[in-house]
């Protein structure tokens, strides 16, 4: 895993949560999770990670994602089974 994605899942999880995290960064380190990463509905996207599906929206009005967007996106991780302890830079 890449510094940048380890530091982003940190930040996700360790908190407080940064408002200054745009969706391509988030997109880029699901996919690099192994996620499917699709389009749904408007801003919504569906993803599946480890047989898990869910269904996160990106920002409307802005590249930045809101603080209770990340805290969703916090959520569907713990629901898919990863967290920062699994992942080790250089994977």
């Amino acid at each position: 895993m890449s510094h940048k994605h380890e530091s982003l899942l940190r930040s996700i999880f360790e908190g407080p949560v940064s408002a200054n995290v745009h969706w391509r960064e988030v997109e880029s380190m699901l996919t690099y999770l192994g996620a499917r990463v699709e389009p749904h509905h408007g801003a919504s996207f569906r993803v599946i990670l480890n047989e898990v599906e869910g269904f996160i929206h990106r920002p409307h009005n802005s590249n930045t994602c809101t603080k209770q967007e990340l805290r969703h996106v916090r959520d569907y991780l713990v629901s898919a089974g990863v967290s920062p302890s699994q992942i080790q830079v250089g994977e």
